[in-house]
């Protein structure tokens, strides 16, 4: 599998990145896209997460059938991981459209009536799209965030980010803290809202999470921010970005919505974007050590 080199190592002695007093860490991110592309038909979400390869995998954009178990089990018992999610919306996940063709997806018309799932939302949808066969046949489910972890986890919450102006999902972040080589570390899972939203909240009341949580151990926050990198930092002061190059749209992108980023002693050893594995983002993944202290 390709990918797109962002960020060169910084200690590159394998002997080095190896030893068990040295280990390091992969940490991705990847919007999912329900498991379907523009028209409705799945992919191989599976085989996806299996080529990221991540110890921590933070998936958004997860399609939980109410009928079925959830998502993230069917991802998270084939490749080893521990599990937790939560859902942040309901909604209807529609069938393929039959008119598909070998386009990721039809270009939206103002009504809507091309989508792959639909969010319930406090403002209805228009009445032609709730009245349509593609609309009225979908499937109803949640729409969920999750960490997968290969690394045990000592200590999970999640926390609720609260309502936002016209948002239709009600935002969480998971938090969890991990030991790698007897050091704690804090791994925190997000899918912000848009900015146009009222997302500063949001970034406010995760910050105030994160500090609540494990405020003096090393962290790692990851997931679609749903805003380019120098904002986030902006909003996230104290944070570096690991990774710094485009995610959105897979097939040609332009802006980097999705993100993994780092506080305090942590050396990020390597940074990509991945090929596209079947949704509209690209997965990001970033490798991970703690900082050595300076000495003489």
């Amino acid at each position: 599998m390709k990918s797109t080199p962002t960020n060169q190592s910084v200690d590159q002695d394998p002997s080095k990145r190896d030893s068990p007093q040295e280990r390091s860490v992969v940490v991705a991110t990847f919007n999912v896209h329900t498991g379907v592309d523009g028209w409705g038909r799945p992919y191989d979400l599976v085989g996806a997460c299996r080529k990221i390869d991540a110890d921590v995998l933070i998936l958004q954009e997860l399609w939980s059938r109410d009928d079925e178990a959830p998502a993230a089990d069917a991802i998270a018992t084939p490749l080893g991981y521990s599990v937790t999610s939560v859902a942040l919306a309901t909604g209807r996940l529609t069938a393929p459209n039959p008119e598909a063709d070998h386009r990721w997806m039809k270009r939206r018309d103002l009504l809507h009536l091309n989508q792959a799932f639909y969010l319930d939302s406090p403002k209805p949808l228009p009445k032609r799209v709730r009245d349509s066969n593609r609309f009225r046949s979908g499937e109803p489910g949640s729409w969920c965030l999750a960490v997968l972890s290969r690394i045990p986890v000592e200590k999970t919450a999640v926390v609720d980010l609260g309502p936002v102006f016209r948002d239709s999902a009600r935002r969480h972040v998971i938090l969890q803290r991990v030991t790698v080589d007897s050091r704690a570390m804090t791994v925190a899972g997000v899918h912000m809202s848009h900015l146009s939203s009222g997302s500063p909240v949001h970034f406010q009341r995760m910050r105030r999470a994160l500090n609540e949580f494990d405020p003096d151990v090393p962290s790692v926050v990851a997931g679609d921010m749903n805003l380019w990198g120098p904002p986030v930092e902006f909003l996230l002061p104290g944070w570096r970005r690991a990774v710094v190059a485009k995610t959105w749209p897979a097939w040609r992108p332009h802006s980097q919505v999705d993100h993994i980023l780092t506080h305090g002693p942590i050396a990020v050893e390597s940074g990509e974007v991945l090929d596209p594995l079947g949704s509209d983002h690209r997965a990001v993944r970033a490798t991970i050590g703690f900082s050595r202290p300076r000495t003489g």
